[in-house]
C-alpha cells in the first residue's frame, strides 16, 4: 500500500485508540474505591508502612514489578526512571519487587534508576492484588488513594510486551518488521 494512503488509515486507527481511551477515563473516573490493608514492606531503611509510601501526596503509583530476575520488568523500571521527577510532581510513586532491599539496591545502582522501592517479601501485598499466577509474580501496576485513615484502591492494570507503559513498544511498532524477536537487555548483577 503507498506510504500516504498506509498513513491515513494509520491515522485513523490512531483516532480510535484515542477514543476508547477517553472511553477508558470515564469508566475509571466512576470507579468504587476498593480498601486495601496498610501492608507492611521493606525499604532500605527498614519496615514501611503503604500509607507511609504517600508521603505528602494523596495519590500514590505502586509498580509490581517481579524484580531483577525480569529482564522485562527491568525495562519498564528504565522507562519510568526518566519520568520519576514528572510523576512524583503529581502523585507519589513506588517500585514494589520480591527481591531483598539490598538485592533493590544493587540493581539500582547497576542502572541508575532513582525512583523509590520497596519489597514485599513475606507479605501478601501481590497476591491480594491479583499480581501473581502459577508461574510466580506478574508486573502491572496499582494506584491507591487516601480516604481519611483508609488506603483505597481506584485503579491497577497489568504490563505486557506491546502496552502503553513502555514507549519502546510503539517505537519499535514503527518499524515495518515492528519488535520482530527483539529481548531486552539482561543486567548481568554478578
Amino acid at each position: 500500500m503507498e506510504y500516504a494512503k498506509t498513513q491515513r488509515k494509520l491515522n485513523e486507527c490512531r483516532k480510535e485508540i484515542t477514543g476508547l481511551r477517553e472511553q477508558m477515563r470515564e469508566l475509571q473516573g466512576a470507579v468504587t474505591p476498593q480498601a486495601v490493608e496498610d501492608y507492611e514492606f521493606t525499604g532500605p531503611a527498614g519496615p514501611v508502612r503503604l500509607a507511609e509510601l504517600f508521603g505528602a501526596h494523596d495519590a500514590l503509583f505502586v509498580v509490581h514489578n517481579m524484580g531483577a530476575a525480569c529482564n522485562y520488568c527491568s525495562l519498564w523500571a528504565d522507562g519510568f526512571n526518566g519520568l520519576v521527577d514528572q510523576i512524583e510532581s503529581r502523585a507519589a510513586f513506588v517500585v514494589s519487587t520480591p527481591d531483598s532491599p539490598d538485592a533493590q539496591q544493587k540493581l539500582a545502582a547497576k542502572c541508575g534508576w532513582r525512583f523509590k522501592m520497596v519489597s514485599h517479601q513475606g507479605n501478601s501485598f501481590a497476591e491480594d492484588m491479583g499480581y501473581t499466577s502459577k508461574h510466580g509474580f506478574e508486573p502491572g501496576v496499582s494506584v491507591f488513594k487516601q480516604d481519611g485513615e483508609q488506603v483505597v484502591r481506584v485503579s491497577d492494570t497489568t504490563f505486557g510486551p506491546g502496552d502503553d507503559f513502555c514507549s519502546i513498544w510503539h517505537l519499535f511498532g514503527l518499524l515495518p518488521e515492528g519488535a520482530d524477536d527483539w529481548q531486552p537487555l539482561r543486567w548481568d548483577l554478578q
